[in-house]
């Protein structure tokens, strides 16, 4: 789902290698979780008549680890949840990984132990389909588990205003690709709509429904602020059932005492916004300044938006014991 132009910065000398551009590390030291062992990353690969590879089927998780310099940790960010939905993903596909939420977050923090980041890292855990046969189906293929982590920095700005476009492209239906689950092969829809923003000059794209409410950015979930209010469309809307928006919504009740609304919002309701925001595992937070030409509020970042982002950062680099139990230490 992510691709950056830009390093990490950690200027550690005993770091991870760094990943660049979203590609994989060269080090024969980066280790992934495949098919059962943990393997040099560059020694990982499946051959070009895997099931998955021919159809995109497959279903996959992105996952950051936030490192704490002053504590000297590495935190798993809500494990628990994405490896929920992982498993929910592979019902929907029709496959059984054969290993639980609880293994599947071991796996994962030994993998960070092994490849020994201090760093922030991000990881994709993918289930796919992996005999290797021609034939259009779900059923009767097997599946395999891997596990990859590279050191990873903003895949959209979190600290500056981008600029976002609606795009002619729509949001894939439920009853095309089931939204609420993260199938590999669904992505060329984002790719689309993530392509004909930038292309035309934006940062990033906002997607409709077939009907023509707002869903989300290309990969990301989407808030608004209105007169006070917090807003998001909600599961009709064709949105995946975002863990950084159900943290984001805890954190608003919370943290800054305001209530979210869940409805559907129209485009043009987004140009006389007082303050826009996309959120997400890759994207964290990522505060929108302009959509479609138009300033959103003053075309700064709002205070509503700096207020969440703030207590977000807190919360996932374990500064905030209040949500200790979002985080799992990797050390």
């Amino acid at each position: 789902r992510m691709l950056t132009d830009k390093p990490s910065t950690s200027t550690d000398p005993h770091a991870a290698p760094i990943a660049r551009n979203g590609t994989r590390p060269e080090s024969e030291a980066v280790l992934a979780y495949f098919e059962g062992d943990f393997v040099p990353l560059r020694d990982a690969k499946v051959g070009i008549m895997t099931h998955s590879f021919l159809y995109g089927t497959a279903v996959f998780e992105g996952i950051r680890a936030y490192w704490n310099a002053d504590q000297g940790q590495l935190f798993l960010l809500k494990a628990k949840e994405h490896y929920e939905r992982i498993l929910d993903s592979c019902k929907i596909l029709m496959m059984d990984p054969k290993l639980t939420v609880q293994q599947l977050t071991d796996l994962t923090v030994e993998l960070l132990r092994r490849n020994g980041y201090k760093e922030d890292a991000y990881i994709r855990a993918t289930v796919y389909k992996s005999s290797e046969a021609i034939g259009v189906r779900l059923h009767n293929v097997e599946c395999q588990t891997n596990i990859l982590s590279i050191p990873f920095g903003d895949y959209i700005s979190t600290d500056q205003g981008i600029r976002c476009g609606t795009v002619s492209w729509r949001r894939t239906g439920d009853l095309s690709i089931p939204s609420r689950a993260k199938i590999v092969g669904s992505y060329v829809n984002p790719a689309f709509s993530k392509t004909e923003a930038m292309l035309n000059g934006y940062d990033e794209a906002i997607v409709l429904t077939q009907e023509g409410n707002v869903s989300e950015g290309s990969a990301e979930n989407l808030f608004m602020v209105r007169k006070g209010q917090i807003v998001t469309p909600g599961v009709d809307q064709d949105i995946l059932e975002g863990i950084t928006r159900a943290g984001l919504i805890q954190l608003a009740k919370q943290e800054l005492g305001l209530d979210v609304v869940v409805r559907s919002i129209s485009r043009s309701e987004l140009y006389i916004a007082d303050e826009v925001f996309l959120c997400g595992t890759g994207a964290q937070i990522s505060p929108v300044t302009s959509i479609d030409q138009r300033a959103i509020g003053t075309g700064q970042i709002g205070p509503i938006t700096a207020a969440i982002s703030k207590a977000y950062f807190d919360a996932v680099r374990g500064r905030n014991p209040a949500y200790s139990a979002w985080v799992t230490p990797v050390y």
